[in-house]
């Protein structure tokens, strides 16, 4: 399989505490990966890290081998759903989803149809016109992922989508992304919807203290981890679903 991302010795610190301490990471075409752990473990820095967002202290970031580092967000293929939207409030849903088309200049029938062929995968055919303000959570979720969707990227990644979502928006979310991860898009996401995490991912890592305690398949971390600081957090999660 092609190596997609690679991290080799990434550290970061804010205000002097290491979030990341020399993390090493492949992530491989059509993979779907899971970064789970507590709270400030580093994977939202690492998922950042990976969008352009942040840039490493020390290490390098490389894309289809090439060096990544210092290449801002709006250059790389890679596109990121975050907890709160970012919808544009004055725009209804095809303007939102259109805009960054609009951005690369694109013929207008040509947006047109793509606007149209994402809404359709995210379950909202006939929302074009009505005004995310008035949407539901999910919803507004559901538009951001078309927007994202629209550009063709690389890679998505997702920072907990759903944490701002009820149990049933979760659930409308969640499949959207179960529908994409089936069309084999390479996709990033940290979660805490375990039961998500362990049906559908590829490939599952652990984040503790800003390092990789465990990685592997979700039958490895789920079914028998090995790191205890992996058995804790998941005997935590079982105690409270």
């Amino acid at each position: 399989m092609k190596k997609v991302i690679e991290l080799r010795g990434v550290t970061k610190q804010f205000d002097g505490e290491t979030v990341l301490d020399s993390i090493d990471l492949d992530i491989y075409d059509n993979e779907f990966l899971t970064l789970l752990g507590p709270s400030g473990c580093g994977k939202t820095t690492t998922l950042r890290m990976i969008g352009g967002f942040e840039t490493p202290d020390q290490g390098d970031i490389l894309f289809l081998g090439e060096r990544i580092n210092d290449i801002p967000p709006h250059k790389r293929n890679i596109n990121t759903v975050f907890q709160r939207y970012a919808l544009f409030p004055h725009l209804n849903v095809f303007e939102n989803v259109a805009f960054p088309l609009r951005e690369q200049k694109l013929p207008r029938d040509e947006i047109e149809q793509k606007v149209n062929e994402m809404l359709a995968l995210v379950k909202l055919t006939g929302f074009e016109r009505r005004n995310v303000t008035r949407l539901s959570g999910g919803q507004q979720q559901r538009v951001a992922i078309a927007r994202a969707l629209a550009m063709t990227p690389d890679i998505l990644c997702f920072d907990e989508p759903t944490s701002a979502l009820d149990p049933e928006l979760t659930g409308e979310v969640l499949r959207v992304i179960r529908t994409i991860a089936d069309q084999h898009t390479t996709m990033i996401i940290v979660t805490h919807e375990m039961e998500f995490a362990r049906d559908v991912a590829d490939h599952v890592i652990f984040m503790d203290g800003g390092t990789i305690a465990e990685e592997g398949t979700p039958q490895d971390v789920f079914e028998n981890p090995k790191n205890e600081r992996t058995r804790a957090f998941l005997s935590r999660y079982s105690a409270n679903s």
